[in-house]
């Protein structure tokens, strides 16, 4: 994503890899619609698109009435978190500038746009450090030579760049580590196989994809040495909230004793919720189940579930890798401990 020109670009994520193009948001409904429709996503993502969400609502009001104002902006908060209602970083954010906007009521509406949009770059600038930070932090869990498996994308594509658990991978890869991953196709919007595969690509990081249900029988041949997924929130307890079929790949990994790790910044992390049973799950429309690519797939009329998320019990999950350290059990306590650093 990039901010320029009063302009949030997000890369079209719905047209790749057949197509590299940006969609551009002028306005904090075209941003709205841009999470809904996934041109943009991944938990880090998100955060950050809404907090530039936030700053284009700002400016779309053109009166000095601040009470109007303020009206306005709940109005324009309201709808960006109606959009994924999973992904706890896009709260985060919102809550973020809107703490921000509160501090600055003295100063004016034209000095708080500017705040606004001040606080969007420090978010983005944020999150591409965090990223960094939790590459170096969780690169040492990967030993040389080690085999990897991946599900969805948690990479630049769904961060502000680099990447969470892609980001992990990308590091041990420039400490010169021979890896190489297995990408979980991650139906139904093979956010595996069309993003996933494409970043890997482009940094040379050798990879094959499989289908998400060969997971299992490929563990079972010895080819896989550990899991490294993303997060969209994070119970107090230690639950994890990711794409659906991630709790099958914990599992798997459970039985064939492989270390399962989760990779995410300190904004996924949701402590007002004590355990993932409190988590929302969002469900999309069945239609993505039923086709590929737009395509039809499934009988006309046949009834279809779509929920986008489900939930990892904290007992399956190694370690939970962060930018300020990787967190081992008991991940209650420790959770705790890394929010307050």
């Amino acid at each position: 994503m990039e901010w320029k020109r009063d302009r949030l670009y997000l890369l079209d994520q719905t047209r790749l890899p057949l197509e590299e193009s940006y969609a551009q948001c002028s306005t904090y409904q075209q941003v709205a619609r841009a999470i809904k429709n996934m041109i943009v996503r991944g938990a880090p993502a998100i955060g950050v698109s809404a907090a530039f969400g936030m700053v284009l609502g700002a400016r779309q009001f053109k009166t000095q009435s601040q009470a109007a104002f303020l009206r306005h902006m709940d109005q324009v908060a309201r709808t960006l978190i109606s959009t994924r209602p999973t992904a706890v970083n896009l709260l985060w954010a919102l809550q973020r500038m809107k703490c921000l906007l509160g501090k600055n009521l003295g100063g004016g509406i034209p000095r708080i746009q500017r705040e606004l949009e001040k606080e969007a770059k420090r978010i983005l600038e944020e999150d591409l450090k965090a990223n960094r930070a939790m590459g170096r932090q969780g690169q040492i869990l990967i030993p040389d030579g080690s085999s990897i498996l991946t599900h969805c994308n948690a990479g630049a594509l769904a961060t502000a760049g680099y990447g969470t658990a892609l980001g992990v991978i990308r590091a041990a890869r420039a400490a010169g580590k021979r890896i190489h991953v297995f990408v979980d196709e991650t139906r139904p919007f093979l956010q595996g196989a069309r993003l996933t595969a494409w970043e890997l690509m482009k940094d040379r990081i050798p990879c094959t994809l499989i289908t998400d249900n060969m997971a299992g029988w490929i563990m079972a041949q010895g080819k896989i040495q550990l899991a490294i997924v993303g997060a969209d929130r994070i119970a107090a307890n230690g639950d994890v909230a990711n794409k659906i079929g991630t709790y099958s790949v914990a599992r798997l990994c459970h039985a064939h004793r492989i270390p399962f790790y989760v990779a995410a910044p300190l904004s996924t992390i949701d402590l007002s919720t004590k355990t993932g049973k409190g988590i929302p799950i969002e469900e999309r429309a069945v239609a993505e189940v039923t086709c590929v690519q737009g395509k039809r797939c499934a009988p006309e009329g046949v009834k279809a579930f779509n929920p986008a998320f489900d939930v990892t019990p904290h007992q399956y999950i190694k370690a939970i890798i962060t930018e300020k350290g990787i967190i081992q059990k008991p991940f209650q306590a420790g959770l705790k401990r890394i929010c307050k650093l």
